[in-house]
């Protein structure tokens, strides 16, 4: 038991007001209780979130076995390391700081503060059980889930597709770039802003320890990076070192790093050359109301352009193009001069489906639209799978990019 009343205040100050948490209203300690051994599926920020809240009443037996219970699941976890160090120190003397350890490096001890902020502010700050990421407006059938990943929160969310919605599944911290986000170059140690797609799988044996359990490229540049003249390569979703449970906020090169835990469960939902991945530096959140309405008014200019596809009518079909617009080889004359031939050769006109629309998270109004599209040239019909990048101008959505995805 802890013998000394002052020293248990100066712990409650210094893990509550000097990681900048408030209490709440009602303590989350209060709405858990301890009941033994964690199960290995247990998750550390309701944990953690657990151990402040017992702290803030004053409770620090019971947040040691909290952290005991944490820790024979999580045994390389520093962090909870670092608050149990804490917690048994504050027994003997009054703290003066956070991560309270003779010799320790500053740089290591401020590294940890953010990433106990990160988690258990993620935990207590959750958006709105009902709220839709702006950025998910609509998913192809083969879609069976989305990755959004807000760096802001250093936090990635797990959606399920149900039937062209997104529906919230699980979220997890993560670790970005060591300069944070928005990617401009390589070597500049940015995780990309961005619409992207896993690409490739690589499993545990083909990689160093580095990358943990296993690794998920993604296709930084895009389309779209490339014409903005962000360059780079090797961005990738992967795990944490074999004697590492976890990374700090801001660590990585530009990847996006989970624990190794993290990593297999969302592995499990990832389906190469499918599954989109949205990187966001703060993802914008909707009601349902509002989402849908956003999802309707795109979908709608969408659903036009397809119409005039198959009208043959080149005026109609090219007006849904920008004046700015390029695809891999030509800029917008040479795309419309090739249209109109090709419509005067095929009159059987090309058909579009499995649609999916997701808008991007950057700075720039955007949406990113893929599709299969089914044409009829000489007689033979062929199928391929395309991408277009819609952009606002003067009040209407119009394509600035299309080519195959």
């Amino acid at each position: 038991m802890f013998a000394r009343p002052k020293s248990s205040t100066a712990l409650r100050v210094l893990l509550v007001s000097a990681l900048g948490l408030i209490a709440s209203p009602v303590s989350v300690a209060d709405r858990f209780t301890l009941s033994g051994a964690l199960s290995p599926l247990a998750r550390p920020e309701p944990i953690l979130s657990q151990v402040f809240g017992d702290i803030e009443l004053l409770r620090p037996d019971r947040a040691l076995e909290r952290l005991e219970a944490l820790l024979q699941v999580f045994p390389n976890f520093r962090l909870a390391h670092l608050v149990k160090g804490d917690l048994l120190l504050a027994r003997a003397r009054p703290l003066s700081t956070f991560g309270d350890v003779e010799h320790a490096p500053p740089d290591r001890i401020a590294e940890l503060r953010e990433e106990a902020i990160a988690r258990v502010k993620a935990f207590r700050d959750k958006p709105p059980a009902n709220a839709l990421p702006r950025a998910l407006l609509q998913l192809q059938p083969e879609q069976k889930n989305a990755l959004v990943i807000d760096t802001l929160r250093s936090r990635l969310y797990v959606f399920e597709n149900d039937r062209g919605r997104p529906h919230y599944v699980a979220d997890y911290y993560i670790t970005q770039g060591k300069a944070g986000a928005d990617k401009m170059q390589q070597g500049d140690r940015k995780t990309p802003v961005g619409v992207y797609f896993v690409t490739d799988s690589l499993p545990r044996e083909k990689l160093t320890d580095f990358y943990g359990s296993g690794a998920f490229p993604i296709n930084y540049p895009n389309e779209w990076d490339r014409r903005m003249g962000r360059n780079g390569y090797g961005i990738w979703l992967h795990g944490t070192p074999s004697d590492t449970f976890s990374r700090p906020p801001r660590a990585s090169d530009g990847c996006v790093v989970l624990a190794n835990t993290d990593l297999d469960e969302v592995a499990q939902r990832l389906q190469v050359g499918v599954t989109p991945v949205i990187i966001g530096n703060g993802i914008e959140w909707a009601n349902p109301g509002q989402w849908e309405a956003e999802r309707r008014q795109l979908s709608q200019q969408v659903e036009s352009w397809q119409r005039d596809l198959g009208s043959g009518e080149a005026d109609r079909y090219l007006s849904h193009y920008s004046m700015r617009f390029s695809s891999e080889r030509m800029n917008f004359a040479q795309w419309s001069r090739s249209t109109r031939e090709a419509m005067v050769r095929n009159r059987t006109p090309a058909e579009t489906r499995n649609l999916a629309i997701f808008r991007n998270p950057g700075k720039e109004p955007m949406a990113v639209v893929t599709f299969e599209q089914d044409t009829h040239g000489n007689g033979r019909p062929a199928s391929v799978k395309k991408r277009q990048y819609w952009i606002v101008e003067e009040g209407r959505w119009k394509i600035i990019y299309e080519g195959v995805a």
